[in-house]
C-alpha cells in the first residue's frame, strides 16, 4: 500500500495542518477570546491619553495609535498585531497599552492592509514603513527614539522577526539596530505549513512569498536582545516554529531568552501586557530602562 506523500514534514493532510494552525479551534471558547480583547482595548482608549490613526505612508491602512507615557521623553514600545495577516487590527489591540504605561512606557499599536487585498511583502514593507516612522517621529509625541522595542503576536510576531533581519541602514538611514529589544510572541518564523492550510486563498502563499518571508531562514547578525515566547497550551507547532527560529537566531550569535507561558493559550499569551507586574511587562521595562 502507497503511503500519502507528505504535505509538510510528517503531515499528510490539510486536516492535520489545520489542526496544529487554527488557533481559534484549538480553544474552548474563541468568541470570548475577541470579546476580551475588544472590551479591554475600548477600556484603555477611553481611560488613557491616545493619539489614534495618525498616518505613517499614503495610504488609508498605513495609521498607528499612540498611547503616551505619563513622562515625557518616556521609552517606547512598539506593538504589530496579529490575525494571520488577513483580519484584526491595531484597535483591537489597545489593551497592550494598559500594562506598559503603568511601566512609564509609551506604546504604539501599528495598522496595515491585509490579506488578500495585499501580498505578506508588502505587509512586510509597511510594518518597516511604521517602524521608521515611529524612530523618526516619536520624539514629537513624547518618547525617546534611542529607546525603542518592538514585538508582536501570531502574524506580528512574524511581522517582528522580518524587522529584525531588515537593512535599516542600508535601505532606511537608520542605525544598523535600531530597537533596544524584541518581544516575538506566539509567531510564525516558517511559512512553508501554512500554504497547506485553509488560510492559503486568503494569504495566497507561493515560493517567493515564501522564500522571502520565513525569518527562521533569513535571520542576520542583530544586537537586538529577543524575547522569543509561546503559550504552553498551544498546539505544539507554535513551539516548533518558536524553538527553531531561537536556534537560529543564536546560529547568527544573537541573544535570545525562550519563555513558555504555563497555562497560556494562543490569544491569552499576550494577556500579561495588560499587567504592569507580567514577566512580558517587566521584561521590556528592564531592557528599555523604563522607570514607572
Amino acid at each position: 500500500m502507497t503511503m500519502p506523500r507528505p504535505l509538510f514534514r510528517g503531515f499528510t493532510t490539510q486536516a492535520e495542518i489545520d489542526a496544529q494552525y487554527n488557533a481559534s479551534a484549538a480553544v474552548a471558547d474563541a468568541a470570548a477570546e475577541a470579546r476580551h480583547y475588544v472590551e479591554r482595548s475600548a477600556l484603555a482608549r477611553s481611560s488613557l491619553p491616545c493619539t489614534l490613526d495618525v498616518p505613517f505612508g499614503p495610504t488609508l491602512a498605513e495609521t498607528l495609535d499612540i498611547f503616551p507615557a505619563e513622562r515625557p521623553d518616556a521609552p517606547v514600545f512598539v506593538f504589530i498585531h496579529g490575525g494571520y495577516w488577513r483580519s484584526l487590527s491595531a484597535k483591537e489591540f489597545s489593551c497592550v497599552a494598559l500594562g506598559l504605561r503603568q511601566r512609564g512606557i509609551t506604546t504604539v499599536a501599528t495598522n496595515y492592509a491585509l490579506c488578500p487585498q495585499v501580498t505578506i511583502d508588502e505587509i512586510v514593507r509597511q510594518t518597516r514603513a511604521a517602524l521608521a516612522w515611529v524612530l523618526r517621529h516619536i520624539g514629537q509625541h513624547g518618547g525617546d527614539p534611542r529607546r525603542v522595542a518592538i514585538g508582536g503576536h501570531s502574524a506580528g510576531g512574524h511581522l517582528t522577526a522580518m524587522a529584525l533581519q531588515t537593512r535599516w541602514q542600508e535601505d532606511y538611514g537608520l542605525p544598523a539596530d535600531p530597537f533596544r529589544a524584541a518581544v516575538l510572541v506566539s509567531g510564525l518564523y516558517e511559512l512553508e505549513p501554512l500554504r497547506y492550510s485553509y488560510l492559503q486563498p486568503m494569504i495566497q502563499l507561493d515560493d517567493g512569498i515564501i522564500r522571502r518571508n520565513s525569518p527562521t531562514f533569513g535571520v542576520r547578525p542583530c544586537s537586538t536582545p529577543a524575547l522569543i515566547t509561546w503559550g504552553a497550551d498551544e498546539p505544539p507547532e507554535f513551539e516548533r516554529q518558536a524553538l527553531g527560529y531561537h536556534a537560529a537566531w543564536q546560529a547568527a550569535g544573537n541573544t535570545a531568552e525562550l519563555l513558555p507561558q504555563a497555562g497560556k493559550h494562543h490569544f491569552s499569551a499576550i494577556h500579561g501586557f495588560e499587567d504592569p507586574d507580567s514577566p512580558l511587562c517587566r521584561w521590556v521595562a528592564e531592557r528599555l530602562g523604563a522607570v514607572a
